[in-house]
């Protein structure tokens, strides 16, 4: 029997690397799945991807959107007859550079993407859990929301504020059934950390990804499809007893 058949997730920022990824093994273990991300243009060219790959929708919405966001639940639920898996994924790293010189906005659109996106996926997706007597949330989050980074302070606070959202939404959401844990990538080879390195060492970019590399125990980028094979377990019934926590997949950044 496959992993997932039989049940419906919802994957936002499912045009990137990692969300496509999901979305792909997901599909591939029996789910159906609902592509939830702000390009329309995007949204079709991923679909075309992965059309042969089982049931999908596809859904615009911007993470802090709260009206999209809903539509985009009420959409999967529509769809597919219910929801029982969220994929809280989208995701800004916002600008490398020192904590002072970072502006306002540009802080608050971090916040906003990274914290209340996500808080955004899971209060919708709540009720529609709840009808179906449990569910997985997975949340996004990163091996910032475990340590800190110098030049990355709006996104460094984001992800631990995803890391405490997600221990509070599990206590609350326990009684239901419903799972809520947070994965913790390291460095994952996709735009995200293109644009990290690229900003670190403008001039030198596969410097900058030299030095994060050697940060590693196993001395290499991850891949999103590695990503993904965690998002499996967290939405799978495998997990039954998993909730509240924060897995790391990050070839042992976080191990010293």
């Amino acid at each position: 029997m496959l992993r997932l058949e039989g049940k419906a997730a919802l994957v936002t920022g499912a045009t990137g690397g990692i969300g496509e990824a999901i979305a792909k093994r997901f599909l591939s273990e029996g789910a159906s799945v609902m592509l939830v991300g702000r390009s329309a243009e995007k949204l079709e060219a991923t679909r075309s991807r992965l059309a042969g790959d089982g049931n999908l929708a596809q859904f615009k919405a911007e993470a802090a959107d709260e009206k999209a966001t809903a539509g985009a639940v009420a959409a999967t639920v529509e769809a597919f007859g219910g929801l029982d898996i969220l994929v809280a994924n989208a995701g800004t790293e916002g600008l490398v550079k020192p904590l002072e010189t970072h502006t306002v906005e540009g802080f608050e659109d971090v916040l906003r993407t990274n914290v209340v996106g996500v808080w955004l996926a899971m209060k919708h997706s709540v009720e529609p859990m709840k009808k179906r007597r449990g569910g997985s949330m997975i949340a996004m989050s990163s091996v910032a929301g475990l340590i800190g980074f110098p030049g990355l302070s709006p996104y460094v606070a984001s992800k631990h504020a995803v890391h405490g959202l997600v221990r509070t939404a599990a206590l609350e959401l326990g009684e239901s059934g419903i799972r809520v844990n947070a994965i913790g990538p390291g460095p994952i080879d996709n735009r995200m950390m293109q644009s990290i390195g690229g900003q670190m060492g403008p001039e030198d970019p596969s410097g900058a990804r030299s030095v994060l590399e050697g940060l590693v125990a196993m001395k290499r980028y991850g891949t999103s499809e590695e990503v993904a094979n965690l998002a499996l377990f967290l939405a799978s019934d495998e997990s039954s007893y998993s909730t509240g926590g924060m897995f790391t997949v990050d070839g042992g950044f976080t191990a010293a």
